[in-house]
């Protein structure tokens, strides 16, 4: 698994955006990787649990995949158009899932928040920041 999951971290690290398991997939077997789909998904479920890459849903409810760009927890604001993603840190969304947890006595609470908007280029056709 290591070296499949390698591989399917190096295409992920190659990447601009979030890719689906079948992009991935389809990318390696044009490449002329001998892998499977299950293979791509172990794999990126493996890496997602290590925190390599980022995972979340898109607008059809697909997780789509990519290599992490920062360490520790984060959020992501994801253009509707064009996918471009924006790493953001939301100290009070931590602060708020830890405090509805424990109002409902949950412990050790986790939590993912994707906020999807259109990005400025995409808004008004000016160059992206």
């Amino acid at each position: 698994m290591s070296k499949s999951r390698d591989a399917v971290h190096e295409i992920l690290r190659q990447s601009t955006g979030f890719r689906s398991a079948q992009d991935v997939f389809t990318k390696m077997r044009a490449d002329g990787a001998k892998i499977g789909l299950t293979t791509v998904y172990r794999a990126l479920q493996s890496l997602s649990d290590d925190g390599r890459v980022d995972v979340l849903r898109n607008d059809e409810g697909e997780s789509v995949y990519r290599a992490c760009a920062s360490q520790g927890h984060h959020h992501h604001l994801v253009c509707r158009r064009c996918g471009r993603t924006v790493e953001v840190a939301g100290p009070d969304v931590e602060r708020w899932a830890e405090v509805v947890g424990a109002e409902h006595g949950f412990t050790e609470i986790t939590h993912t928040v994707e906020v999807f908007g259109t990005c400025q280029s995409c808004s008004t056709g000016a160059p992206a920041n």
